[in-house]
């Protein structure tokens, strides 16, 4: 059996950041739990005050096979390069011809920087493999390929 994992993200705008990874991976913002309607409802119901509302936010696979993204508020930006850092799947993987690939890749870099994601370094072509090392909305790194 294996273990679920979640990825935590230290940011500073945890709903705008799940926001971003949401459509970007097609995931969506969980509801909250019955029987409130809006996340606003149930924080309000637990007596949270309203300044710690977006100290947390997460996003999920809605078919449950990816891992769920969380993301915590912290004080400090980030200062350095991530030690870790996803791949986005753009295209179907090996016997794709790389023609297509690329085609794929860029068209994912694009749908993603429509989003608020910038990419700091493009085309890199390397033994047959292509793929965008890109930033999201708060620099965190993450590579299309």
């Amino acid at each position: 059996m294996s273990t679920r994992i979640q990825v935590t993200f230290d940011c500073a705008d945890p709903d705008r950041l799940a926001r971003y990874w949401a459509e970007a991976l097609h995931y969506a913002i969980p509801d909250p739990p019955a029987p409130h309607a809006t996340w606003e409802d149930w924080a309000r119901a637990e007596g949270i005050p309203e300044e710690r509302w977006n100290d947390v936010s997460a996003a999920e696979d809605p078919e449950g096979a990816g891992p769920r993204l969380f993301f915590q508020k912290v004080p400090e930006g980030k200062t350095a390069k991530n030690r870790m850092h996803l791949d986005l799947n753009a295209s179907p993987g090996p016997g794709t011809p790389f023609d297509e690939k690329k085609r794929l890749v860029d068209a994912e870099v694009e749908r993603l920087k429509a989003l608020g994601a910038t990419d700091e370094r493009r085309a890199i072509e390397e033994r047959g493999s292509y793929w965008v090392r890109m930033n999201d909305p708060e620099g965190n790194e993450f590579c299309v390929q």
